[in-house]
């Protein structure tokens, strides 16, 4: 935004509006006296619950004259403003800070910072409470206001979580290789046919962005955009988490379904296989394979990709093993009616995860495509792993913002207690 230092200039010297702010940078000796630190976070956050909009510091808001930030303290106050965007906003807001000159009444080039802040996917909160931007100035959201912004980037709303557009994102952020799996090779406009498959849609402001979903199974490092969107596996020696046990650790990133094929691997190297000859070998595995797998397809399909900072975790043990998957249980679900009953947080995203096939994994896991969206994945959980080890996997729910599973370990041939 504004990415010319004339359109800059025009627009610092029109004033103050909904999609620019001017602060002064103040000094006490080294440190930064003003503006606080509350008031730039909720600046900050007022903007990106809003829409795009820029604050540019080292310019008075009174007389727009460019006054600049000493060369030397440059450092000081970028580091200042990214400690305030990660630290002073929940959930943290990803701004871009650029340092530029501008010039100021006697054409001498001052140096400014410019700190651009995309509308979000999500509503952040400032130390003040919840802002929006109104005209020049910061307001605080009512209740009503607040609620339809709630509902509008939640879970609860008409448009989907994974159909949402993501700031600063474009068809470029799409490779190529990637979406033409869901696309026909003859297709004579790809861009039309990744907007009807709801890849690619429209912002408030009419751009074209990638959406949700076109993130998450359409680019090679989605994590790096949504920055939760990846797994954590870690396999311990012993039944404790504790890092002095860890035996092997792995952050699983890339598109979805990539995720669920190394989440497999993982778990296939690091799980204990026991064996006995009778009189050929007959191997028994610590877990089912296929129940894992159902598993993890569903914390990838069905999490809740709006809760920030919350990643899926999967915890191998010597005598279990533990799957986190963020978000409550969608729609009227509960743990007692989850062998029941079917229900779909991502829609779009559990599509396209039916359109992609397992001919790629080792193990036959009983059907051709990642998802069945039958609502069998949780019986074949439960059977395959009470078969195998004797104990019925258990569900739970942790305050009502992550769902647990735990999947007890089979005891092995000659396996001490």
């Amino acid at each position: 935004m504004f990415d010319s230092n004339e359109e800059l200039l025009s627009k610092i010297r029109l004033g103050e509006d909904s999609v620019l702010e001017l602060k002064v940078i103040q000094f006490r000796g080294d440190k930064i006296s003003g503006p606080s630190r509350n008031e730039i976070a909720d600046e900050l956050a007022g903007f990106a619950n809003s829409n795009d909009g820029v604050l540019l510091l080292g310019v008075d808001d009174k007389t727009r004259e460019v006054v600049g930030i000493p060369i030397e303290k440059l450092d000081q106050v970028e580091a200042y403003v990214r400690e305030i965007c990660n630290d002073s906003v929940n959930p943290p807001i990803s701004a871009k800070i650029l340092r530029i000159e501008l010039p100021d009444t006697m054409g001498i080039k001052r140096p400014v910072i410019k700190v651009e802040v995309p509308r979000s996917l999500f509503v952040h909160e400032s130390p003040g409470g919840y802002f929006r931007r109104l005209g020049s100035s910061k307001r605080k959201m009512p209740p009503d206001l607040l609620a339809r912004l709630f509902q509008q980037r939640s879970q609860v709303r008409i448009i989907r979580f994974d159909e949402q557009p993501v700031p600063n994102t474009n068809l470029s952020s799409l490779h190529e290789y990637l979406w033409r799996r869901f696309i026909p090779q003859k297709e004579k406009d790809p861009a039309l046919a990744l907007k009807k498959l709801r890849l690619i849609t429209q912002d408030d402001m009419d751009n074209e962005r990638a959406s949700v979903a076109g993130i998450l199974m359409c680019c090679e490092h989605p994590e790096r955009i949504l920055t939760n969107a990846f797994i954590e596996a870690v396999r311990y020696r012993g039944v404790k988490q504790d890092s002095n046990y860890q035996a092997a650790a792995a952050k699983i990133t890339g598109p979805l379904d990539r995720q669920i094929q190394h989440a497999m691997s993982f778990v296939r190297v690091n799980m204990r296989v026991g064996a006995v000859k009778q009189p050929g070998r007959i191997e028994f595995p610590q877990f089912s394979l296929r129940a894992i797998f159902e598993a993890v397809v569903n914390a990838v399909a069905h999490r809740d990709y709006s809760i920030h900072a919350s990643k899926i975790r999967l915890f191998m043990y010597e005598d279990r093993l533990e799957l986190f998957s963020p978000g409550a249980l969608q729609n009227t679900l509960t743990i007692e009616s989850l062998p029941l009953r079917q229900a779909t947080r991502n829609e779009l995203v559990t599509t396209l995860l039916a359109r992609c096939p397992t001919e790629e994994y080792d193990t036959d896991f009983g059907r051709q495509y990642l998802m069945d969206r039958r609502g069998e994945g949780v019986p074949v959980i439960l059977e395959e792993s009470e078969k195998l080890s004797g104990k019925l996997p258990v569900y739970k729910l942790i305050d009502d913002t992550e769902l647990l599973l735990t999947i007890f370990s089979a005891k092995l041939p000659n396996q001490e207690d």
